[in-house]
């Protein structure tokens, strides 16, 4: 069964970070009636600027079931990315802190969907739920992630999300489903040296560096990604939770251009127009050496593909760091990540 968006009742959780921004934003163009719900501890408000007029925002605990309870009260639809998450610093760093709030957040939230009789449920998964070496290009299918074995607890908490909402479709009347996010990007992502993800960590490495310096990658740069532009990422959930009711995951990333962390840095280097050289620290985490979303279920079940490509959509995150961190002038450099 299809879903009619306009006029229906939404919530996304998690709504005033980088990909929830975008996918409220969406929504409401759709003429869907937008619930935030968010306790932004990470997100900001700033994000939602250009929709604040038209959306309800409702600051919430969502690690308690009274929040979440509330979060979901007259809501037909529910999009739940909020969640514990970081760089592959934090990630590698955090135990209990990338595995207790978002466990608890799922679990809350699941259970006040069916005692609010949600109609369908959306889950944000993660590729970190994916380990295992299959093929030279590592192209994960979906049922590669079992036997499951996650290289942190970010992504242990997002398998037992799958199971949950898994369960869930199973034992009560919402209709459920899984996206396994493969390496989102775009504008609006965190620039913190502390937290940031591979993209916008290099570029402002890049930002700040002058001719003649040399910018530092983790590892030998020859680590693998295929990475999916935000707005195509925000289309391919509403295609999820219209098409993919299931309970079972699927998979939403691009892997039609894989590549290298070296080449990519090189890519948003030529954008710059500064002569920049890289260097390498081998003792820093990379992350799964080879990591690319293998497509066939997603356009086979969704009848659908992304459509930005990887240096249309560099150039759009590079302006908008460059715009951002001029308005920002920090003297921190950047130590940035690579997931």
């Amino acid at each position: 069964m299809s879903v009619n968006l306009s006029g229906s009742n939404v919530l996304v959780t998690g709504g005033s970070g980088f990909i929830g921004s975008f996918l409220t934003e969406k929504l409401v163009s759709l003429e869907a009636n937008v619930r935030v719900a968010d306790n932004f501890s990470r997100g900001e408000v700033s994000k939602l600027d250009s929709v604040q007029d038209s959306i309800e925002i409702l600051p919430v605990d969502l690690t308690t079931q009274k929040g979440c309870i509330e979060a979901t009260e007259g809501i037909d639809y529910v999009f739940h990315l909020a969640a514990s998450v970081g760089g592959i610093h934090y990630i590698k760093k955090e135990n209990v802190g990338g595995l207790t709030p978002s466990v608890l957040m799922n679990q809350f939230m699941l259970e006040a969907a069916r005692i609010n009789d949600v109609d369908r449920f959306l889950f944000a998964s993660s590729a970190c739920v994916y380990r295992q070496q299959h093929d030279d290009l590592n192209l994960f299918s979906e049922d590669q992630a079992i036997p499951a074995n996650p290289h942190s607890t970010y992504g242990w908490a997002k398998l037992l999300g799958e199971i949950a909402c898994s369960a869930y479709h199973t034992d009560t009347d919402i209709q459920t489903s899984s996206v396994r996010i493969f390496n989102c990007y775009g504008p609006r992502e965190s620039l913190d040296p502390e937290s940031s993800h591979v993209i916008p960590s290099l570029c402002r490495k890049v930002i700040e560096a002058s001719d003649g310096d040399a910018i530092e990658l983790f590892g030998d740069g020859s680590q693998q990604r295929g990475f999916i532009y935000v707005t195509d990422l925000v289309d391919g959930m509403i295609k999820a939770l219209s098409k993919k009711a299931d309970g079972n995951p699927i998979n939403l990333g691009n892997s039609t251009e894989v590549t290298t962390i070296e080449d990519l840095a090189g890519m948003i280097i030529e954008i710059s127009g500064k002569d920049l050289s890289l260097k390498y620290d081998r003792s820093k985490p990379t992350g799964t050496d080879k990591y690319a979303c293998d497509m066939t279920k997603m356009e086979s079940e969704l009848d659908w593909e992304p459509s930005v490509g990887l240096k249309d959509g560099l150039k759009r995150v590079y302006r908008w760091a460059e715009v951002e961190l001029d308005a920002h002038q920090s003297p921190i450099q950047a130590e940035g990540g690579q997931l």
